[in-house]
């Protein structure tokens, strides 16, 4: 079982309002006390929060459900009931937020960045709120509402300076192993990596930067072949990347290095064309090894003398071996170099600001059975009243609802006199003249 999950489904629902009281003062003396019913409390919201400390979506795999507290119920005496506490839950830097259709909702890059996931309800009104000149004994109160309830899909793109790039078992793991203090899983054939690693590189000259060791490409990656899609996605924030290529030829032995890096790059362009534009270092791999086979058989490796590539046959700028510790130091070197100067080039960051305002008004929607629903919070709050065979609560009501327009809205929409007409949980046969 891993113990890296870079997708999930996320269930998210926000606290429900606390509903409103209906009392009456009583008091030694006074006959007849006025209405003192207090407000219910608004339910508590749910907020994603990016954290530096989670690595992981995989607390969200097997619990996928987040709410928040409900809100109190109000209280005689005006005391309006307690606010439900919101629900912070962590995420990893790098999380993208998706509605269910796939739709971008928010992309938490940093730490500390915010979204409001899920909204609580607001808290119903006591009596007291209801009081006027017309009704001084009002014996109804609000309903609190519901919390907002939704699905959404939570998508890991690791933060990282550098992304090792490259095909599988041409020593990503045992490299990141050596300049860093990430112990990956490190094996002798294909497809030991199944997650991505990260590790800390820190210079002599102070710089620190983080490397990525993304599980091997295969060519097809682009289109989804070997998960290849979903470990391209890891490589879309790093900074600097390194094309990492096997001088004993691949997995198969037969590969030569321009090869794995035609493949490399057509794979990187096909999945995000901008890939292509990233400062990057191409580097031959595994020097070691390919020196051995080629002295085994009397000559160089793929036309590469040494083992090792040369400028004009596959651009390689720098050869390594993982093992021997050949070629590190300059290769760390060089990195913090090109790190330093794509952090530099970067612009100023701005704080991610999610803009989804509320829903205003009403709009009616015809149900398959010929019936009419109407949406619309306004709409719904407005009928969630303790007592609507109360003659106050229904006045109420009928108010409420002639000042959002609802009888503009069913004409427009087709709605005849008799038709039934739902709001919330409320049937009721369309009047014209009623509302």
């Amino acid at each position: 079982m891993t113990g890296f999950v870079d997708e999930c489904q996320l269930n998210v629902r926000g606290g429900d309002g606390g509903a409103g009281c209906v009392s009456f003062r009583r008091e030694a003396h006074v006959a007849r006390g006025g209405p003192d019913g207090g407000d219910g409390g608004d339910g508590g919201d749910v907020w994603l929060v990016a954290d530096r400390n989670v690595a992981s979506l995989l607390a969200f795999r097997d619990h996928p459900h987040r709410r928040a507290s409900d809100g109190a119920h109000g209280q005689g005496r005006r005391r309006h009931g307690a606010r439900g506490a919101d629900l912070e839950v962590p995420v990893p830097e790098g999380t993208v937020v998706r509605d269910r259709d796939g739709t971008v909702l928010a992309d938490l890059v940093r730490a500390g960045d915010r979204y409001l996931a899920a909204s609580g309800g607001r808290g119903g009104r006591g009596n007291a709120r209801f009081l006027s000149n017309r009704r001084r004994a009002p014996a109804f109160a609000e309903q609190g509402e519901h919390g907002e309830q939704r699905w959404l899909r939570l998508e890991l793109k690791l933060m990282a300076d550098v992304a090792l790039v490259g095909y599988p078992n041409v020593g990503k793991s045992t490299l990141i192993s050596r300049i860093s203090a990430a112990r990956p899983k490190i094996a002798d054939y294909p497809f030991t990596t199944l997650e991505p690693h990260l590790g800390v590189v820190r210079t002599d000259d102070g710089v620190e930067y983080v490397v990525a060791d993304i599980p091997g490409l295969i060519e097809g990656a682009s289109e989804g072949r070997g998960l290849g899609q979903r470990f391209l996605r890891h490589i879309e924030r790093a900074r600097v990347l390194v094309l990492l290529l096997d001088l004993a030829g691949g997995p198969d032995g037969a590969t030569p290095p321009a090869a794995q890096q035609e493949v490399l790059l057509r794979e990187l362009g096909a999945y995000e064309p901008d890939l292509l534009e990233r400062p990057r270092l191409v580097v031959g791999s595994r020097a070691d090894l390919a020196r051995a086979v080629a002295g085994a058989g009397g000559g160089a490796v793929h036309g590469a003398p040494g083992g090792c590539g040369t400028p004009e046959t596959v651009g390689i700028e720098l050869c390594i071996s993982a093992v021997t510790g050949e070629g590190l130091t300059e290769l760390t070197g060089r990195l913090a170099t090109l790190v330093r100067a794509a952090r530099a080039a970067e612009p100023e960051p701005e704080a991610f600001v999610v803009h989804r305002p509320a829903s205003e008004g009403i709009s009616v929607e015809r149900e398959p059975d010929g019936s009419f629903r109407v949406h619309g919070r306004e709409a719904v709050r407005a009928v969630a009243l303790s007592d609507l065979t109360d003659p106050g609560a229904q006045e109420v009501v009928r108010h409420r609802l002639r000042r959002l327009g609802l009888a503009r809205a069913l004409t427009r929409a087709g709605c005849r006199e008799g038709d039934t007409v739902h709001i919330g949980d409320l049937a009721f046969e369309f009047e014209p003249d009623a509302v």
